[in-house]
């Protein structure tokens, strides 16, 4: 395992390496008090370590994307199950979509004032479409030979949501979830950059009050280190969860 790991850093950790010595000298060079090379990053992080406030924004995004997630593939298998309710609703869902989250922080700070709700509202409202629509196309999608199977072997009802539908539209699903992952990641930063007394987006907003350069720079490659890790965990999720779906298809092929 140890010898895996270590095969796996050296060939995918070579560039990132590289990338990192290159940026070294050319700030070294550069001399620029706005583009700190990373050796002053890596000491701005350990002196003021944005880690503390890492939990708090990694909570925000975490329930907003659950949240968004729950409604999403509730909504998107009900709509997907009604092709009536699908074409009503598709215009109303493609201009909800159209609406960029970030211009409706206004008014969610008055609705819900500065804090967590607002923090929420955003994520939920921004990261809810991709799972909704993709759940409906995924619902929609189901195989008219599967419906019929299972109705000749009277599977209906729950049953067949459960055993026939919900399979069947798993793989939408989750690339509408890992779309909406990223998505909330954005978000949060955005709504604590607008209004948060503590997060990432605080920690942010105080470096470049401070005028630290350093601590600026440290959050933001925290945020992107945040962003692999969680995108590396929901592939492992994802391909754990959808196995069965892989081997089906190389057996079909």
């Amino acid at each position: 395992m140890a010898a895996r790991a270590l095969r796996f850093l050296l060939q995918r950790g070579w560039l990132l390496a590289v990338l990192v010595a290159a940026w070294e000298v050319a700030a070294r060079r550069a001399g620029d008090l706005s583009f700190p090379p990373p050796s002053r990053v890596a000491r701005a992080l350990a002196d003021d370590p944005a880690l503390d406030a890492l939990a708090p924004s990694l909570g925000h995004v975490l329930l907003g994307w659950a949240l968004a997630g729950a409604v999403g593939i509730a909504a998107g298998v009900g709509i997907g199950l009604s092709r009536v309710a699908y074409h009503v609703l598709d215009p109303v869902l493609q201009f909800g979509r159209a609406v960029p989250p970030p211009t409706l922080i206004p008014l969610f700070m008055v609705v819900f004032g500065l804090g967590t709700s607002m923090q929420l509202a955003t994520i939920v409202f921004g990261v809810v479409w991709p799972v909704l629509l993709n759940t409906a196309d995924g619902v929609r999608a189901v195989e008219p030979v599967q419906l019929d199977t299972a109705r000749v072997f009277g599977i209906g009802g729950a049953a067949r949501l459960r055993y026939v539908v919900l399979p069947a539209a798993a793989p939408k699903i989750f690339a509408g979830l890992r779309v909406a992952l990223g998505f909330a990641l954005i978000l949060m930063v955005i709504a604590e950059l607008m209004g948060s007394g503590d997060g990432i987006g605080a920690r942010l907003n105080a470096a470049e009050r401070e005028f630290r350069p350093d601590r600026l720079w440290a959050g933001i490659l925290l945020l992107g280190a945040v962003g692999c890790v969680l995108n590396g965990l929901f592939l492992l999720v994802e391909r754990t969860v959808l196995a069965w779906h892989r081997g089906a298809r190389r057996t079909r092929t």
